[in-house]
């Protein structure tokens, strides 16, 4: 499948919330298999239909190579912990800019495959992370949006001066 351009930021689709996925058919295939070579040439481990301009909620996950890669249609928060841990974010729109994040360390989720089947499931720590990351960029909350405006300015100046 084609590796797809990648909308950067500060592009309006990346704050932009999805509309859910109701045609589990072979355009949502193909669109997996899209987001999939696409993170992968990124590089990155989480990617959302927005990511490449396309406003349905659907996520792509592989933590690594040797782990399974995760396909979530259509997921939603269902709980979060009261606990919480801070991780380093970025995203594949905003290559080179990262900041620490705290998050719920552990949720319980709900989503739908590729076929349309529903699921629910728990995430903890690092997968848990990414979920919530990307579950975001689902409602038009790009990751900006979770740190202090000195620290987004900040960051802001810094990728307008990489992106040159």
């Amino acid at each position: 499948m084609p590796v797809r351009p990648i909308i950067r930021f500060p592009n309006p689709l990346l704050q932009t919330a999805c509309t859910q996925v109701t045609s589990f058919d072979d355009d949502l295939h193909g669109l997996v298999a899209d987001l999939l070579d696409t993170m992968r040439a990124a590089p990155g481990v989480g990617i959302t239909g927005p990511h490449i301009g396309v406003l349905k909620r659907v996520v792509v996950i592989e933590l690594s190579r040797e782990d399974d890669v995760r396909t979530y249609i259509n997921p939603q928060i269902l709980w979060s912990s009261g606990e919480t841990m801070r991780h380093m974010e970025g995203s594949v729109s905003m290559p080179g800019i990262t900041e620490e994040i705290v998050r719920p360390k552990a949720i319980r989720f709900s989503y739908q495959d590729i076929h349309g089947a529903m699921h629910e499931e728990q995430a903890e720590d690092f997968l848990a992370i990414c979920i919530q990351h990307e579950i975001d960029q689902l409602d038009g909350i790009f990751w900006l949006q979770r740190i202090s405006k000195l620290k987004r300015d900040r960051l802001t100046k810094k990728w307008e001066k990489i992106r040159r």
